[in-house]
């Protein structure tokens, strides 16, 4: 099998079939599962780095594959799963869908913009990263959540609304 497998990346494919398996409570209109789905999704992100960074045996190559692996994975998981979310919402059509392609345009600018910053700072330092630029997109795990757990307390007409914006 082609790819590089240890528990670092183990992890990282099980937060993307937790999406996987999100968007497709989406579509059987299954928020609650959905939504349970992305923020396993997001502990799963939380701990994969942690782990791959502990791991001291890896080669070059596990280390850029598993920054790559990340890297996709995120971008289905909090961006494409995200903007099916959004765009299931029953909101004025350009709306949800100009907020689902702005979901993942954002998406892949970030984790492209992030993976050209990590690969030259891995070849200036050797030293674990101390702060991030910019907001990690894994945010979405935590707020997309939190807005619909919030949403009884937002008129139901204007809730797609606050939701896309």
């Amino acid at each position: 099998m082609i790819g590089f497998y240890n528990y670092s990346v183990i992890l990282t494919y099980i937060g993307l079939v937790s999406s996987v398996f999100g968007i497709t409570q989406v579509f059987e209109n299954h928020m609650s599962i959905a939504f349970i789905c992305l923020l396993l999704s997001g502990i799963c992100d939380l701990f994969d780095g942690k782990i791959a960074r502990s791991m001291k045996n890896r080669t070059e190559h596990e280390k850029v594959f598993g920054i790559q692996i990340d890297s996709l994975c995120d971008l289905v998981c909090f961006g494409v799963f995200p903007a099916v979310i959004g765009y299931h919402y029953n909101s004025v059509y350009p709306l949800r869908l100009i907020a689902s392609i702005m979901i993942v345009l954002g998406a892949v600018i970030r984790l492209g913009y992030f993976n050209v910053m990590e690969e030259e700072r891995q070849r200036n330092t050797t030293e674990n990263r101390k702060e991030y630029k910019g907001l990690p997109v894994t945010t979405v795990a935590m707020i997309l959540p939190l807005l619909f757990m919030g949403q009884h307390n937002i008129p139901k007409n204007i809730f797609p609304f606050v939701f896309h914006s």
